[in-house]
């Protein structure tokens, strides 16, 4: 009885090496990552607190003279007053569907799409913290803070792995007039995305919906007898003429990814569908220019 004990403990050892390893890895990656895009300040264009000058005025009746610029004064014959942006942090929550599906990727060569969607979640908040922004994590007690404690604690909590075959968006504790960044497959039943996002929507709160495909879940290049199962096992369906199905395959993934753009064109939202075989530096490029219309109060587009 000894010896499975010790084995057993060693077993638990290696997994728990394992997964620290994993974490500075991840946080690594998506710094480098994060590296590649630059995220300005998310200046608002009006007077008051802030580090960045926004513009001079004229002195005008009631102004402090202790904010008169008299650099700037010394040049004309009137006093001015410097002016800066006016910077609030948001509060972005970000929800990463952690779901078995998401360990798919069709190839050795590809990653999966729950290890693309992780880096792309980290490298965003990383991005966000940099410019000022609180983050936090949806479905898990990570409220939004700043700071590199925080990020690490983002990618501790992505490095869980959830057993339901289809995850469902978890948007509780969003903050009303907040951010929000959903990413998943959106494979499963779409129902409970539809409430999550009506929801955010009714308490005034913005955000961008990335789904993340694998190559062969966008193509279809299945031929012959095939056994299609679910990540978990729990579902199957064999067929003797897999490329039989592939148009109604199709058909009904247009139709999916139709119902996402018009559902976030209903909330004001962002959609973009992204593969694993694609660059995560262009998904995060697009991210980079979806989050920052929300945060500056854009319209979706």
């Amino acid at each position: 009885m000894t010896q499975p004990a010790a084995s057993g403990a060693a077993g638990l050892r290696s997994r728990a090496e394992t997964e620290a390893a994993r974490l500075p890895a991840l946080l690594a990656r998506a710094d480098q990552l994060a590296g590649t895009v630059i995220l300005g300040d998310h200046g608002r264009r009006r007077s008051g607190l802030g580090d960045d000058f926004w513009q001079y005025r004229p002195l005008q009746p009631g102004d402090s003279r202790r904010h008169i610029d008299w650099r700037r004064s010394a040049r004309s014959d009137a006093e001015f007053v410097r002016q800066r942006e006016w910077q609030i942090a948001q509060s972005v929550m970000l929800w990463v569907d952690q779901s078995a599906a998401m360990g798919f990727a069709s190839t050795p060569a590809l990653p999966t799409k729950g290890d693309r969607a992780r880096l792309l979640a980290l490298a965003v908040a990383i991005l966000l913290d940099r410019a000022g922004e609180r983050v936090g994590l949806a479905g898990h007690p990570l409220p939004p803070r700043r700071g590199a404690g925080q990020l690490a604690r983002l990618a501790q909590a992505l490095l869980e792995d959830q057993g339901d075959d289809y995850g469902a968006p978890d948007l509780d504790g969003l903050r009303p007039h907040g951010m929000a960044l959903i990413l998943s497959d959106f494979l499963g039943d779409l129902a409970p995305t539809q409430r999550a996002l009506a929801a955010a929507a009714d308490r005034g709160v913005r955000g961008v919906l990335l789904q993340i495909l694998d190559p062969e879940e966008e193509s279809f290049p299945y031929r012959g007898r095939t056994i299609f199962q679910s990540m978990t096992g729990r579902l199957n369906h064999e067929t003797l003429k897999a490329s039989a199905l592939r148009p109604r395959y199709l058909e009904r993934l247009a139709e999916r990814k139709a119902e996402l753009a018009a559902l976030c064109a209903a909330t004001g939202w962002h959609y973009h569908c992204h593969h694993t075989g694609d660059s995560a530096q262009k998904a995060l490029l697009w991210l980079h220019r979806g989050m920052g219309d929300g945060l500056d109060g854009g319209a979706s587009r």
